[in-house]
């Protein structure tokens, strides 16, 4: 590492050195930025933070909707080392509020869409001096409120010299990153700056192959680490470009830009992958005749979802895990090794186990929880030290995932440690479960719980998101056809009793499945 571990150092400064920076890096749907453009603009938002009197280690919180001003003020702030936030635009204002509260954020750059809702809860963080207003189309913005400021009034003056990144420790903090907060309030995952070139130099070299000529799209939003890596920082480690969508990402809005800038990675999230499976218009390439590889993350892909995007589309899906703790991609399938179904095998670059409950290693076969050891670790969670102490144990962090490892050396997913189920005194995983019952053409998604029985016993439930073709299937009829089908792939025991058809299933704002709300009552 070089003396100066900024991480802006590497990402942004050296394509200018290098001659580089007259090359595209971010491109929306109203503008465009090069890379000498980004190490100037940044520069610019730094001298912001400083006119502001923000120093080294203090927090600003990014409400950015996916556009060029985002990576100008993240790479802004952290060459300044002032410490950005970025926050879950889907959230509800109570949760950002309480993001910003938690993390004490001296400024807020949000974009103009979602102040509206938020404006009313900010008045009661007293730490928050500044609202910086960000138009997602670039247009100049102003206010009445002492507290808010434009965009183009916050950035620093044009021109002249632009100094280098401050001067940082690699091993010291640059960002944070929310968990989603699935079963509690978001906790503040505080990571490092070489753990970007950590996952840059692992899962997009070495898994991803990602080329100084690709253009990333990635579905998955900057704001969570699997987007940060996807939209960001991996086409910046090659000098590569990114195509970003403000808008959110329906199967409508991402075929219509995979076929209007022909990108040639995508990134995608299991849920997306099932709605454009299921859309008419899905063909050869997914509209992108540049289209080489696609990825997916967030939760387990089901095999039969994977099959039918490489039957229609040509172009293998790359299933993997990471997590916020680990900021991205750790276990992996591979280019031309595919094993729908699996989560394929660890990254170069990291370790994993399956463990039991003491840190026991179990047999292969055998259910238990999957631990990872690699650089890009978090630091910690901010302000969370009992929950710190149980995920981050030593070079080893629990991911508090079920897995199975397979005499082939791949992984494979169960579910969360307590969505597991006890069916006839087997370990069942709801995800296996779910995964046959999306083999079936009706069937666009599932959620598979525990429920007692009669007896006391439990037994699966299945929550179901039917295609709109199969919007008027009778439940009884379903249930008959889907036992059946259960009892095909994976085993007589463990098809779903009960069978109820709902429009859509509890999910948190980054589309992972609640399924303790399942449990609790239903969606």
């Amino acid at each position: 590492m070089p003396a100066n571990g900024n991480a802006a150092l590497f990402f942004v400064d050296r394509h200018a050195a290098a001659g580089r920076g007259g090359r595209l890096a971010f491109v929306d749907p109203a503008r465009r930025l090069t890379y000498d453009a980004l190490r100037a603009e940044s520069a610019h938002f730094a001298a912001g933070l400083a006119a502001e009197g923000i120093g080294r280690e203090r927090r600003v919180a990014l409400a950015l909707l996916d556009t060029v001003d985002f990576p100008i003020a993240f790479w802004g702030a952290i060459r300044a080392g002032v410490v950005p936030v970025p926050v879950n635009t889907l959230l509800t204002p109570d949760q950002t509020a309480y993001i910003l509260a938690d993390s004490r954020a001296e400024a807020l750059i949000v974009s103009t869409p979602l102040l509206p809702a938020l404006r009313p809860l900010l008045s009661a963080l007293p730490d928050l001096r500044r609202i910086v207003l960000v138009a997602p189309d670039g247009a100049p913005v102003t206010s009445e409120c002492p507290r808010e400021v434009g965009w183009a009034d916050f950035l620093g003056p044009a021109g002249g010299a632009i100094p280098d990144p401050v001067a940082c420790s690699p091993d010291e903090v640059a960002f944070w990153l929310y968990s989603s907060g699935s079963t509690g309030q978001p906790k503040g995952a505080r990571h490092v700056h070489s753990s970007l070139r950590a996952t840059a130099d692992t899962y997009a070299a070495q898994v991803l192959g990602i080329r100084p000529d690709d253009l990333m799209f990635s579905a998955a939003k900057l704001f969570f680490a699997y987007g940060l890596g996807n939209g960001m920082t991996f086409p910046m480690s090659v000098g590569a470009a990114t195509v970003l969508l403000p808008d959110r990402p329906t199967p409508d809005a991402v075929l219509a830009t995979l076929a209007s800038f022909q990108p040639s990675i995508f990134g995608g999230v299991p849920t997306l992958y099932a709605g454009l499976v299921a859309h008419p218009g899905l063909s050869q390439g997914a509209g992108s005749a540049r289209l080489r590889r696609c990825i997916s993350a967030g939760e387990a892909l089901p095999e039969a979802v994977g099959t039918r995007w490489t039957e229609t589309v040509g172009v293998e899906i790359l299933d993997g895990l990471g997590s916020t703790e680990m900021l991205h991609i750790f276990l992996s399938n591979a280019p031309g090794a595919v094993r729908y179904g699996t989560t394929g095998r660890a990254v170069p670059g990291y370790e994993v186990r399956i463990v039991d409950p003491d840190g026991r290693d179990v047999p292969d076969g055998d259910p238990g929880e999957l631990i990872v050891r690699g650089q890009s670790a978090a630091d910690g969670y901010w302000n969370q030290r009992e929950k710190s102490r149980l995920t981050f144990r030593g070079e080893w962090t629990w991911t508090g995932d079920t897995y199975v490892r397979e005499p082939d050396g791949s992984y494979r997913y169960c579910g969360r440690a307590d969505d597991m189920m006890k069916v006839g005194g087997i370990w069942v995983s709801p995800f296996e479960v779910e995964g046959a019952l999306v083999a079936h053409p009706a069937v666009l998604e599932a959620a598979v719980v525990g429920q007692q029985d009669a007896d006391g016993l439990t037994k699966p439930k299945a929550f179901l998101v039917l295609r709109p073709d199969f919007a008027g299937t009778p439940a009884a009829i379903l249930r008959e056809e889907l036992k059946a089908l259960a009892q095909e792939r994976i085993g007589v025991w463990k098809y779903p009793r009960w069978v109820e058809v709902t429009d859509s299933l509890p999910k948190t704002a980054t589309g992972k499945i609640q399924r303790f709300k399942l449990r609790e009552g239903g969606p």
